[in-house]
């Protein structure tokens, strides 16, 4: 199981034991960070990341602004190659393999360790143009037939279905802003990502499509392994099992959630969680 990390030179853990039973099945790691550093060309934003994000588990990542939550989301399908003058040391294995070694087929990581955003982003598309784009982009499906079953399972997964089926057809700028959003999921799942990075998911949304959301999290991390970047402490609370506090590009805690958020060994994540700053 994962273990309480500090990392230096910021913050260090006041108690570094694991506090995970021992005596607890091993869970796999689906992704491993090792010692992870992230350059925006002279700037350090990550400090020598260590954790583990296990499959089929939920692990959300919270802190203040500016924290290095979002950059090290990014680390993990290297969506940060995109910005001029980055740089990393340590790694990032996904499956026990380093995702940043130049052998690593880009597009074919990033079909594997899918993506959704904080502000919900839909093509200016039909709805089944949206969820069918990165299908037909990737060559994933050999027929029409093949395509519609896929478009469909998807929308399904990220139970927007029964509310789009009538009108797969129109734009997909006509959906509301958490329809949208299910739509940006459902876009990511329909290429069979073995992960889902999630990044903010439900900031801009009201609070029942936020519930929504945090329900279709629930269902899908029975086949996903999914790691979610969020302000809201409650939500961190409701739909995760595993919570690492980040505070200036380094990870001060790293646990179960129940115990980051009734017993932290850090101090400072005990400020954190009950609103002393941040």
């Amino acid at each position: 199981m994962p273990n309480v990390t500090a990392t230096q030179p910021v913050f260090p853990l006041l108690r570094t034991e694991v506090r995970n039973s021992a005596a607890q099945p091993r869970t796999p790691a689906r992704l491993r960070a090792e010692e992870f550093s992230l350059f925006y060309g002279p700037r350090q934003a990550l400090h020598a990341i260590s954790l583990e994000i296990l499959q089929n588990r939920v692990t959300a990542i919270i802190g203040p602004s500016g924290c290095g939550k979002s950059t090290f989301l990014r680390s993990m399908n290297r969506m940060n190659d995109l910005i001029a003058g980055v740089r990393v040391t340590g790694r990032i294995l996904l499956d026990g393999a380093p995702l940043h070694d130049p052998s690593v087929d880009v597009v074919d990581l990033r079909r594997r360790v899918g993506m959704v955003f904080q502000q919900p982003s839909p093509f200016p598309k039909t709805i089944f143009e949206n969820v069918a784009y990165g299908l037909r982009v990737n060559g994933l499906t050999g027929s029409a037939a093949e395509l519609e079953q896929r478009v469909e399972g998807a929308l399904q997964q990220a139970a927007l279905w029964d509310e789009v089926k009538d009108r797969l057809h129109k734009s997909a700028l006509t959906l509301s802003g958490g329809e949208q959003q299910r739509l940006c999921i459902a876009r990511a799942l329909a290429v069979r990502p073995e992960v889902l990075l999630m990044d903010e998911p439900a900031s801009a949304l009201d609070p029942i499509s936020t519930a929504k959301i945090e329900e279709l999290i629930h269902q899908l991390k029975q086949e996903y392994t999914i790691v979610v970047v969020t302000h809201n402490m409650q939500q961190a609370a409701r739909v995760s099992d595993f919570t690492a506090f980040f505070l200036e590009g380094s990870v001060v805690e790293f646990d179960e959630t129940p115990r980051i958020f009734t017993t932290p060994a850090n101090q400072r994540t005990e400020d954190y969680i009950t609103g002393r700053f941040g």
